[in-house]
């Protein structure tokens, strides 16, 4: 009987200790491998930055505008007259090809057709998207899209690379409000 006293006060006395704080296993992952993926984005930024600035100075017989949105245009055939540009929820009809930096084509116009287009309502390339906005009906421009307004770190799962920066002819067909 004693014993059983003893052990059911030994288990009291047990159960009534403060629980201790214990230890995480394994401890939180270092801030370097974040600072380390940031460093290594910038530069490669700046590798795409300087292979679209040499591409712009080889083509010195055209003038190209750096945009507000990440990406680099020139005009093929410009409107000079007043006309409207597509936007938000307008459907446009355009059609494209998409080259790589050294002009090489990836998809041309036959292979990609016409398409139509609901402005900012459907996922498209983000560097066309926002250089359609700019285009008047009848006018090609060329956009020069750093990999980060294209298809960025994962292609297109076919035949555009990862990181791969682009060119794009697009020719604006029509505008649908």
């Amino acid at each position: 009987m004693k014993i059983k006293i003893f052990l059911f006060f030994g288990i009291i006395l047990i159960g009534c200790t403060k629980p201790t704080a214990r230890r995480p296993i394994n401890p939180k992952p270092s801030t370097t491998i974040f600072q380390k993926t940031i460093e290594e984005s910038k530069q490669l930024n700046k590798i795409e930055e300087e292979k679209i600035q040499l591409l712009i100075q080889k083509d010195s017989t055209n003038s190209y505008i750096n945009s507000n949105n990440g990406f680099w245009y020139k005009y093929i055939t410009k409107i000079e007259e007043e006309k409207p540009t597509p936007k938000v929820g307008d459907v446009v009809t355009f059609e494209y090809e998409i080259r790589d930096l050294n002009d090489s084509i990836i998809y041309s116009k036959d292979d990609l057709g016409v398409k139509n287009y609901s402005v900012d309502k459907e996922d498209f390339i983000s560097g066309i998207q926002k250089g359609i906005k700019l285009m008047k009906i009848g006018e090609t421009i060329t956009f020069v899209i750093p990999f980060y307004n294209a298809f960025g770190v994962s292609g297109d799962g076919n035949k555009i690379g990862i990181n791969q920066s682009l060119k794009s002819t697009v020719t604006l067909i029509n505008i649908k409000n």
